[in-house]
């Protein structure tokens, strides 16, 4: 069972959560911009993308962000960073500013460092991880060091405050990517020859997702961002046909996984309600593939706060293909007491959950597309990190950040572009890597949206009001808060 230290406020969980999340401003980070780690070229050393996953440090008031991969989709050589920053987030909830304060890089101790190279290119053997790293999920423990959850393996990392590798948690067996033959493959999916594709395990580039810690600080909660390759029906191989994701628990102190939970995704018919007439809609193959989680964080009432989204939105794959309607971007309120411990249950081979096993319960928080929709600013695609962020008039700021993919794609045959476009996404070039774009268009930004989190939206994430807040003395969205207030703000 996962765990919580504010039992003070667990009586808050059972109030219903209505919708009193709305969006207050956002700030767009060009995406041309570079980072602090001094690695040339630009479009490919130190081009800036920090949305991966975010984490906000309440002692300093600085937010961390962290790159995935980097630019080309795995055949770009990029050593994956971390970034810690702030967003000048107003009394009204606006933004009007973004200051990148420092770059870690991640290295082994060697000092060589880990790389977005995908395992064939980086070590020419796609069983072998090697320094392969593809970063999703991040939290900061109390003591500086990175937790980072990799899509690649799917990995569990930990890092000291100088990124320098310290040790890996044990993957579950049933999550790694494996031919038919049992053999090891974190290259190929389902495309693939038969006898070289993925059988079984997770998904190619739906590995970890998200990552969060219990209140305690004792666990680290993984999420996938899609069910598991073989987890799905008619047949073999039709994860991306169902709605059941693995949550994985981990004892950060031994490093190994201690337990494994279901979230379902939203059902596809839903999401294709939503979306005008039907000429649009997502097909079956989508639910388990197009639609995935993205972030997930711990509240201090023993649930969690989910990130789900769909691939469509202001992209570079998107807008080059021309942009399709939206289905989903929702923050989700969910439960995990009373779901079934599934790490030795399989779900091979049907879209729906064996009998008696129990899945997380959800309730919808935030519908992020329908704010943003609103308020008339554009809709990001790949919305990947959420965080609480400071108390603003009125409640609490919620931040989300979106990732970029460095503003590149690349051809069938593997040649990489820079992507131009408008913010309305409606005009989108390709040009060569770290060329100029044309007059009226620029590298796609990363965004930070805001909104202003209150009444029972609060209570049912069991958030005490700020005239209760300093009586909690294990604080909320930090682990240790005293023992981060007596170390020296890292901002410097």
């Amino acid at each position: 069972m996962i765990r919580t230290v504010l039992a003070s406020v667990a009586l808050l969980a059972s109030a219903p959560a209505l919708a009193s999340v709305t969006f207050t401003g956002m700030w767009a980070v060009p995406g041309g911009a570079t980072d602090l780690s001094g690695i040339s070229p630009a479009f490919a050393g130190n081009r800036l993308s920090f949305g991966s996953d975010l984490f906000y440090d309440r002692a300093s008031g600085t937010f961390w962000g962290n790159t995935d991969r980097g630019p080309g989709g795995g055949v770009i050589s990029f050593q994956p960073r971390v970034h810690q920053f702030t967003l000048d987030i107003q009394p009204d909830g606006s933004v009007t500013g973004f200051s990148l304060l420092k770059t870690v890089t991640f290295t082994h101790p060697d000092g060589r460092p880990f790389d977005g190279l995908n395992p064939l290119l980086l070590n020419g053997d796609k069983s072998v991880l090697g320094l392969s790293h593809d970063p999703e999920g991040l939290v900061v423990l109390p003591n500086g060091h990175f937790l980072v959850a990799d899509e690649y393996g799917p990995s569990l990392y930990e890092f000291d405050a100088n990124g320098v590798f310290l040790r890996a948690f044990e993957t579950p067996s049933n999550l790694l990517p494996r031919r038919a033959d049992g053999t090891l493959n974190f290259v190929d999916g389902r495309g693939a020859p038969a006898g070289e594709r993925v059988e079984t395990g997770r998904q190619d580039n739906r590995g970890f997702e998200g990552l969060t810690l219990s209140r305690d600080g004792k666990q680290a909660i993984a999420v996938l961002q899609d069910p598991l390759m073989e987890e799905g029906g008619p047949g073999g191989r039709e994860g991306r046909r169902s709605r059941n994701v693995r949550v994985v628990v981990y004892d950060i102190a031994s490093g190994k996984p201690v337990a494994q939970y279901i979230y379902q995704l939203e059902a596809l018919a839903d999401i294709n309600a939503r979306i005008p007439g039907t000429a649009d809609d997502f097909p079956a193959t989508s639910q388990g593939r197009n639609i995935g989680l993205s972030g997930i964080m711990a509240l201090p009432n023993g649930k969690f706060l989910v990130l789900e989204r769909d691939n469509r939105g202001l992209g570079v794959d998107p807008v080059l293909e021309g942009l399709l309607p939206v289905g989903s971007k929702r923050v989700w309120l969910v439960d995990f007491a009373g779901a079934t411990d599934v790490s030795t249950i399989s779900l091979a081979g049907s879209n729906a959950l064996p009998p008696g096993v129990i899945p997380a319960t959800k309730t919808l928080w935030l519908d992020i597309q329908a704010e943003l929709e609103r308020a008339g600013v554009p809709v990001g695609e790949k919305m990947e990190g959420i965080a609480f962020g400071p108390w603003i008039d009125g409640g609490l700021s919620f931040v989300v950040v979106t990732d970029n993919d460095f503003s590149v794609t690349q051809t069938g045959g593997g040649t990489q572009f820079d992507v131009c476009t408008n913010l309305a996404g409606s005009t989108a070039v390709q040009v060569a890597l770290g060329a100029a774009c044309p007059s009226g268009l620029a590298l796609l930004p990363s965004f930070a949206y805001v909104f202003r989190a209150s009444g029972q939206s609060l209570v049912a994430a069991g958030i005490p009001e700020p005239g209760t807040w300093a009586m909690l003395v294990a604080g909320f969205g930090l682990v240790g808060l005293a023992a981060r207030r007596r170390r020296p703000a890292r901002a410097a």
